[in-house]
C-alpha cells in the first residue's frame, strides 16, 4: 500500500438473504472504527431483481446498488468496478450469510497495509443452524484446508479475501462470467492473478464465521457440491492454459485424475462398509464426488449448482 491509501470498500454480494445480511451489516460497525483512519465504506450489492436488501442496506446507512445480470460472477465484477470507480486502494469481500470475529478487518489488511501482500485471504469456519450428522462430520465436508499465518498461497476464495486495486489496475483481470452458473468463479479468478505475479497470503486469524443453513447440511447437497468443486477445478485450469495442445493434454489429465481418485474413494467406501467405519463411509463418498467431478470437467463437463438469478 502506498503512503497515501486510506479508502478500504467492503463489498456484500446478496441474493435473498435478508436477516443473514442485516446481521452481517450490524457487525460490520466495529470493523470500520478497529482500522481508523483508514476509511472504510460497506456496499451491498443485491443480485436479487426484487431489491430485497434495498431496505436492509439503507437501515445499516451502508452504500447499494443492484446488479441485474444474474450470478455471482457478475456481481462479483460490478464489485471490481465500484471499487475503481470510487477511488478504493483495496476492496474486501465478505458473504452476507458469515459475521466476522473481533479483529477480524484489521488482521486481513494488516499483510497489505505492510506491502506484503496483493491479495490477503482470510479463514472461514462453518456453525450450524442444526447439528449435522455423524456422516457428515466424519466426511469433513465442511473442513477448509489451513494455512499458516503469511504463507503464500496459489489460490483463495472470495468468501473472506482483501484485494490490492492497484493488481486490479495493473493486470485488468476480471472474473469470467462463464462461470456464473458453475460457481468457481473465485478460484479462477484468484488464479489467473497468481498467474500474473500476484502475492496472496493467508491470514488465518482474520476469521469469519459461516452460517451453515439445514439445507446444505444434507448428504446430497454435499456431494453434488463436492462434484460441483471437482469440475470447475479441472475447468478452470484448462480455461488458463494456453495453447490447443497443451489443453487438451490437461483434459486428459484431468480425466485421468479424476478417475485415478474417484477408484481410490470407492475403494474407501467398501472398506468401510465392509468394517462399519462411517468416517471410511463418508470421506471414501467425498472423494468418489470429487474425483467423478474433475473426470467430467476434464471431458468439458459443466455442473450448473446455480440456476439463473432471476428465476423464483
Amino acid at each position: 500500500m502506498s503512503g497515501t491509501a486510506s479508502f478500504v470498500l467492503i463489498a456484500v454480494p446478496s441474493y435473498r438473504r435478508p436477516e443473514r445480511l442485516g446481521r452481517l451489516l450490524t457487525s460490520l460497525a466495529g470493523h470500520r472504527d478497529d482500522v481508523a483512519p483508514l476509511r472504510v465504506e460497506v456496499l451491498v450489492i443485491d443480485n436479487d431483481p426484487e431489491g430485497s436488501a434495498a431496505g436492509v442496506a439503507d437501515a445499516a446507512k451502508a452504500a447499494y446498488v443492484p446488479e441485474p445480470r444474474p450470478g455471482l460472477a457478475a456481481v462479483r465484477n460490478r464489485a471490481l468496478d465500484e471499487a475503481l470507480a470510487r477511488g478504493a486502494d483495496a476492496l474486501v469481500f465478505i458473504d452476507d450469510d458469515e459475521v466476522p470475529e473481533p479483529g477480524w478487518l484489521r488482521t486481513l489488511v494488516a499483510p497489505w497495509a505492510a506491502g506484503e501482500a496483493d491479495l490477503v485471504s482470510g479463514r472461514v469456519e462453518s456453525t450450524f443452524d442444526s447439528p449435522p450428522s455423524a456422516w457428515i462430520t466424519a466426511g469433513g465436508f465442511f473442513r477448509r484446508v489451513r494455512f499458516a499465518d503469511g504463507e503464500r498461497m496459489p489460490v483463495a476464495p472470495t468468501n473472506n479475501l482483501l484485494i490490492s486495486c492497484a493488481i486490479l489496475r495493473a493486470t485488468g483481470i476480471r472474473f469470467d462470467e462463464g462461470f456464473g452458473r458453475t460457481g468457481g468463479e473465485d478460484i479462477h479468478f484468484t488464479s489467473a492473478l497468481h498467474r500474473r505475479g500476484a502475492r496472496i497470503l493467508a491470514a488465518p486469524d482474520a476469521l469469519v464465521i459461516d452460517h451453515v443453513p439445514d439445507e446444505r447440511a444434507t448428504a446430497s447437497w454435499v456431494l453434488r457440491r463436492a462434484f460441483r468443486v471437482g469440475t470447475t477445478t479441472a475447468r478452470g485450469d484448462i480455461v488458463l492454459t494456453g495453447g490447443a495442445a497443451r489443453r487438451l493434454t490437461r483434459r486428459v489429465r484431468w480425466v485421468l485424475v479424476g478417475t485415478a481418485r474417484a477408484l481410490a474413494g470407492a475403494g474407501r467406501w467398501l472398506i468401510g462398509v465392509v468394517s462399519r467405519s462411517v468416517s471410511h463411509r463418508a470421506r471414501g463418498a467425498r472423494l468418489i464426488a470429487r474425483g467423478a467431478g474433475m473426470a467430467a470437467g476434464g471431458a468439458g463437463f459443466r455442473y450448473l449448482e446455480y440456476r439463473p438469478r432471476n428465476e423464483s
